[in-house]
């Protein structure tokens, strides 16, 4: 066996493209191509670093001459061409062809997908990065299903800016948002602005419910109206009861510290 096929044995062993395996070392995709096609070689610190990163013998990465150790495994990189922190663990479990556990951290676009992912950049079914996509994502920009973040887009967004269908945050947007400043068809927040039902200290909807309402319908919540009122209000809005309804009415009556009776 030629050395390009022992590199090209030992890349797909660890699950790795050319592209990500040239991020490790600092080199150009082409680079690796051309290793892996024997048209050229690569230099001693880069074969150092491949014996290193796929816990090799140098010897037998050059020559052959040693067996694989039975249990190789990627580990951590770090080399002339790529001399700052780098972390990786990939789990030999897969799932749908996605390894369970990929853990990838760095400087840099460091890229982890597993079903459970965790770097710079995160995708999975559960993920976790600087920005993570997931069906459940947390990080700094999340996109999924149930999201946590400083900017969270999803179903359910929770963050400093959440966008969903139900979104809460510091500035929500959604269908339901919930936040100091809130945007949406029902809004509940210090500031609240909705297209049918808001609630919120300062309120601006068709309903709005709040110390400063501002719609076709205002109500108070300064103790002028009853909680009856506004419940009544609220359903004849949505056109019924309804969890929603009941939150809304709950959240009404508690802007002030005592609630409406």
């Amino acid at each position: 066996m030629e050395f390009q096929q022992r590199l090209y044995d030992l890349r797909k062993r660890a699950g790795l493209s050319q592209e990500e395996l040239a991020g490790l070392l600092g080199v150009t995709r082409q680079a690796v191509q051309k290793w892996e096609a024997g048209t050229s070689r690569p230099d001693m610190d880069n074969l150092s670093a491949l014996a290193r990163y796929f816990n090799v013998t140098l010897d037998w990465l050059i020559t052959g001459r040693e067996a694989v150790p039975p249990e190789a495994e990627p580990r951590t990189i770090i080399n002339n061409y790529y001399n700052e922190w780098h972390y990786e663990y990939k789990s030999r479990r897969t799932l749908f062809g996605l390894p369970l556990v990929h853990i990838h951290l760095g400087r840099g676009f460091q890229r982890a997908r597993g079903i459970i992912a965790i770097g710079n950049v995160a995708t999975g079914v559960v993920a976790l990065g600087v920005f993570a996509v997931g069906l459940v994502s947390a990080g700094c920009l999340t996109l999924g299903v149930l999201t946590l973040g400083c900017v969270a887009l999803g179903l359910v967004g929770l963050g400093c800016i959440a966008i969903g269908l139900l979104a809460i945050g510091g500035m929500a947007l959604g269908v339901l948002s919930i936040g100091a400043m809130a945007f949406g068809v029902y809004a509940v927040g210090g500031a609240a602005w909705a297209s049918q039902i808001a609630v919120g200290a300062l309120a601006t909807a068709p309903l709005a419910i709040g110390d400063e309402p501002s719609g076709t319908v205002a109500l108070l919540t300064d103790g002028s109206v009853s909680r009856a009122q506004i419940a009544a209000a609220i359903r004849q809005a949505l056109g019924g009861d309804g969890p929603l309804a009941d939150f809304l009415t709950f959240m009404a009556a508690h802007i002030h510290s005592t609630p409406l009776q």
